[in-house]
């Protein structure tokens, strides 16, 4: 299953092998591969890591009864205002209560959101700190995040277009989380996903550690490892998407969609909170930083959903059922008929439901784009509306994400920069309270 990122894109054999990196996890290596490399320094140092945020109190609220589990959830921030979790305790078999996926993620919004509570309200306000570089590093990292920015170029080119709105050091950041973002996401999708083993992942989230701590692999590391010790981004989100690579390998069914929910929050909710801290929130905004990261988990769980729904038939040809198996049960449909790849009026009535519940995702991230910083906000709307879009696509095809890939075309991809841009700059509408200081 792809990662649904900010910015989706097609699988690339070229970067899952950047710099031999399948070859080293393979055999366990941790040695560079100069002759991938070049002549550089393997001794380089990016150094810094930042401590963790506390996490808070939360309190129960009911919040979108129709798609949530038990609807308890919501939090009672410091200073008065609800922040909405769609869900926060479900009830097992054997009658005891068991904290859901949502309250679970809610964890890790808050962990985030603390990170910047304080730093990135402005342009202005931005911390970002000096390079830490040795001597004869300087040529190298600017090599990297050049690597990192022609990779995005090349395989999201709507993205990369708006990213060049941004800061200089706000655009670099964002390749580099996003390169990072898709090697990840080419160990188990990628054309050489079938000699990955959980071990391998296991080796992947060791490097990860190594880069946070200033102990860069190759030089796309080397990119990421400078960027989060600029800007204060956790861990914890990529350690989180490794653990999503980790359920592709061992799991191909999902009992329902606390269950789901997890899983995309691992495989896409992720992006948005390593990405937050990067795009900035726009001075003048009066929104709390838990509910932007809030917006922003929402736009990942919500194209992840949408590329569920669009993949339906190329799943099911690989064994896989990412769909919710109590809602299919309940509306009288079972994998067999996935696999059957029949469109029925059952399947219809389950594919408006499943596609309202992407939309509601949708709705809720959209109020949360406004709030970020002005310059970052272009990529992010478009990546937004053109996803959006695909469940328009799936509509127009009647329901048959069996033998019909749904894609919103080029023309249409053009139309929507401009629209995009518009809502950029647009000025801020406030419509929800829940985003609102108090």
């Amino acid at each position: 299953m792809s990662v649904a990122m900010s910015w989706i894109v097609t699988p690339s054999l070229e970067v899952s092998n950047c710099f031999g990196y399948l070859e080293t996890a393979r055999e366990g290596t941790r040695v560079l591969d100069p002759s991938r490399l070049g002549s550089r320094d393997k001794n380089m140092r990016c150094g810094g890591r930042l401590e963790k945020g506390k996490l808070r109190k939360w309190s129960s609220k009911s919040f979108n009864a129709e798609y949530s589990y038990s609807c308890l959830g919501g939090s009672e921030l410091e200073n008065g205002s609800i922040f909405p979790v769609h869900s926060s305790m479900v009830v097992r078999a054997d009658g005891d209560m068991a904290v859901s996926s949502e309250k679970k993620v809610y964890d890790v919004v808050l962990k985030q959101a603390a990170l910047v509570k304080r730093q990135f309200r402005s342009d202005e306000e931005l911390e970002v700190k000096p390079e830490m570089i040795l001597p004869g590093t300087l040529s190298l990292l600017s090599e990297a995040y050049d690597r990192c920015g022609e990779v995005c170029a090349e395989y999201a080119k709507t993205f990369y277009l708006g990213t060049l709105l941004m800061t200089p050091e706000r655009r670099r950041a964002i390749w580099a989380i996003y390169v990072w973002c898709r090697r990840t996401d080419e160990l188990v999708d990628g054309p050489n996903a079938s000699h990955i083993t959980p071990s391998a992942l296991d080796r992947w989230e060791l490097r990860l550690e190594d880069l946070f701590k200033g102990r860069p692999f190759d030089m796309l590391d080397a990119a990421l490892s400078d960027t989060v010790m600029k800007f204060p981004v956790d861990i914890q989100p990529f350690k989180d998407m490794i653990e999503g690579m980790r359920m592709d390998l061992k799991k191909s069914r999902y009992k329902n969609f606390d269950e789901l929910y997890l899983y995309c929050y691992y495989v896409a909710g992720t992006v948005g909170l390593m990405s937050v801290p990067i795009m900035g929130i726009a001075p003048n905004s009066q929104a709390t930083t838990e509910s932007v990261y809030n917006a922003a988990l929402a736009l990942g769980l919500a194209n992840q959903l949408t590329n569920i729904l669009r993949d339906v038939g190329e799943d099911a040809r690989r064994g896989r059922v990412y769909l919710p198996q109590d809602e299919l049960a309940q509306a009288g449909l079972s994998d067999e008929d996935i696999f059957a790849g029949k469109v029925t009026d059952k399947w219809r009535n389950f594919m408006k439901k499943q596609i309202k519940r992407a939309r509601m995702f949708f709705d809720e991230a959209q109020i949360g784009v406004r709030e970020l910083s002005p310059a970052s906000r272009w990529p992010v709307w478009a990546s937004l509306l053109l996803y959006r879009q695909i469940l328009d696509e799936i509509e127009a095809n009647d329901y048959n994400n069996f033998t019909k890939r749904a894609y919103v075309s080029k023309p249409k991809k053009i139309l929507a920069l401009p629209v995009a841009y518009a809502k950029a700059f647009a000025p801020t509408a406030r419509t929800s309270s829940t985003f609102l200081k108090t």
